[in-house]
């Protein structure tokens, strides 16, 4: 959610409270944020929300998996992994770890700061002893 959504979230549950109609909190919020105002249908939902009781103008959580896999036990588990085989390859060890090889990929270069050479992940930076 961005800031301005939350914003205008706030700017409604404040709408609500002083008993403005759905229309009304729509003509505001396209006074003050022009074509960035939310959707008619959105404003409603939230009015309808905010006018059941909600106190929380952000989304609540939601069941399912996870959006990610980049967790810190992830990237310390596949660290691990390339210390003891730096010739495997990112497919091996999406396979290995059962996580998605772009995934492993950006574990290997975005977190661990790493990068292929001759079929190798190192380090980027490499120490006196590495060279």
């Amino acid at each position: 959610m961005s800031e301005l959504e939350l914003e205008q979230r706030t700017n409604i549950k404040f709408l609500v409270k002083l008993g403005k109609s759905g229309n009304e909190i729509r003509e505001m919020l396209v006074q003050v944020y022009g074509d960035n105002a939310m959707k008619k249908t959105a404003v409603y939902k939230w009015v309808k929300r905010l006018s059941e009781g909600r106190e929380s103008v952000t989304d609540e959580e939601r069941s399912g998996r996870p959006a990610t896999s980049r967790t810190e036990e992830n990237i310390a588990n596949i660290h691990q992994i390339m210390c003891e085989n730096r010739r495997l390859t990112v497919r091996s060890t999406a396979e290995h770890v059962n996580i998605n090889r772009e995934t492993v990929r950006k574990i290997l270069t975005e977190d661990r700061d790493m990068r292929k050479v001759c079929a190798k992940m190192v380090p980027k930076e490499l120490t006196e002893e590495q060279k």
